[in-house]
């Protein structure tokens, strides 16, 4: 199993005000498959991405990637895994506002020792036109590709979306899966991506529903559609 997910639990507070967010979570996610976590706000999700990426800590349980558990790493280590191996698109774009698009995606680049060439993704991603553009000067769609590209250019293992539709309009949404499906198929990246959007379930290889602090339902999907045929 390339993603191994073993009995995850966190909380957080002291006390009579401690809430437990995971209460054991465990799930396995084969190299290359895209899997979605599904649930209402406050289910645990984006907590559970953010410990898969190592940005945060469980209390127990582990994350193994290819075999590495990232709660046994140094700072040090885990810093330069993630770097190296995890690629993160969230729903805010982030992006530097005085660096062009080609220049916040070059430092992605900068952060690989195998970086994908920078003038094919900039045509995969629909914006190499728009690629001595800033921030400001572009649409939503287009910041969010642009994040796109700056996670995806330094070749992850892993990329970790955290709602990344979820400043959008349903035609730029349906545009921004597409493309991620299209990274999924061209580039075989395995893909996690964290939704309240129930539609996005039918175009995943792996669908997990959280409620509560635990998986409620997780299968793989048999009859998976294309982001073009999605519909909400």
């Amino acid at each position: 199993m390339f993603l191994e997910i073993n009995n995850i639990k966190k909380s957080f507070g002291e006390g009579d005000s401690r809430i437990e967010v995971l209460k054991g979570i465990g799930l396995g996610i084969e190299r290359g498959e895209f899997c979605v976590l599904l649930g209402p706000s406050g289910c645990g999700k984006s907590t559970l991405l953010n410990i898969i990426g190592g940005i945060d800590h469980s209390d127990e349980g582990y994350i193994s990637i290819d075999g590495e558990k990232t709660g046994e790493m140094k700072e040090k280590k885990l810093t330069l895994y993630r770097r190296k191996h995890l690629g993160y698109i969230f729903q805010m774009y982030n992006l530097i506002p005085n660096l062009t698009v080609r220049e916040n995606i070059e430092v992605g680049a900068y952060l690989s020792d195998h970086p994908f060439d920078i003038n094919e993704m900039l045509k995969t991603l629909g914006i190499y036109e728009h690629q001595y553009k800033l921030p400001n000067q572009l649409s939503g769609g287009q910041q969010q590709r642009t994040a796109i590209g700056r996670a995806l250019i330094k070749n992850p293992d892993i990329l970790l979306c955290d709602e990344p539709t979820g400043a959008l309009d349903y035609r730029t949404s349906k545009e921004i899966l597409k493309l991620i499906e299209t990274v999924n198929q061209k580039y075989g990246n395995t893909i996690v991506m964290v939704t309240h959007n129930d539609a996005i379930k039918h175009m995943a290889d792996y669908v997990v529903h959280l409620k509560d602090g635990t998986i409620r339902k997780k299968y793989r999907n048999e009859n998976k559609i294309s982001a073009d045929e999605l519909d909400w």
